[in-house]
């Protein structure tokens, strides 16, 4: 049975484009308020990435249908276990470049965004939470009593890639492929006919192109200190 929202939503909702560090954003900013941070583009990434291993073509009918009737998600984990997919660790294994494309095409499917977004408002029951995504603030919890959308320009958030996959051991990509990449994924995001990505009309808007991590912290934790004690709500 779908989970029911109700009018403002404990949800703090972070949107924002591939790459715009909201993750991070959304990470520290859970830990800051010591409240839960839930990751949805690692759901769809793990399910795109689960759904290429068992070769499921990614198109509506009874493949995917039976596909996503067979998952069992656990998220959270602990800290070094983020989402694992009928017990197998996918944590790492989403962050790997390709998973990127597959994720924005199963994005598109409205089942898996209906099966997706049942499991992600049953995370949220009565708890404040830090929820981050593309349509978080304008499908998932569109009454979230605090939303941002995050954004950095093309070129900030290629560089950002391109220093994970560094990181991570990825030398074979390059920063103008990244940079396509990223102006593609966008492209697509934007334009889906399912909960494409765009910013609510009440959320703020914030720029991360030029700010570090404490100061972005330092905005949207005031702000939302300010609304939860507006509301009542316990932080």
């Amino acid at each position: 049975m779908p989970v029911p929202h109700k009018p403002f939503d404990k949800v703090i909702a972070i949107d924002g484009p591939s790459g715009s560090g909201k993750s991070t954003i959304a990470k520290e900013l859970a830990r800051s308020l010591n409240v839960l941070y839930i990751d949805t583009g690692a759901m769809f990434r793990a399910l795109a990435y689960e759904a290429s291993e068992k070769k499921i073509v990614l198109k509506e009918g009874p493949a995917l249908a039976e596909f996503l009737n067979s998952l069992k998600i656990d998220y959270g984990e602990s800290d070094s276990v983020l989402i694992r997919i009928n017990g197998h660790d996918l944590s790492e294994k989403i962050r790997e470049h390709h998973v990127s494309g597959l994720a924005s095409v199963i994005s598109q499917l409205p089942s898996v965004r209906k099966y997706l977004l049942d499991f992600q408002r049953s995370l949220a029951l009565d708890k404040i939470c830090v929820m981050e995504g593309r349509d978080i603030g304008t499908v998932v919890f569109p009454d979230s009593f605090c939303k941002f959308f995050v954004t950095a320009s093309v070129d900030i958030r290629a560089e950002r890639r391109l220093k994970q996959l560094r990181e991570n051991g990825d030398d074979k990509i390059t920063l103008n492929q990244i940079a396509e990449d990223v102006r593609l994924r966008d492209e697509t995001d934007m334009n889906r006919s399912v909960a494409p990505l765009k910013k609510a009309d009440d959320a703020i808007t914030l720029d991360t192109s030029a700010l570090n991590m404490n100061d972005i912290i330092h905005i949207l934790s005031n702000e939302v200190k300010f609304r939860a004690a507006h509301l009542g709500f316990n932080l």
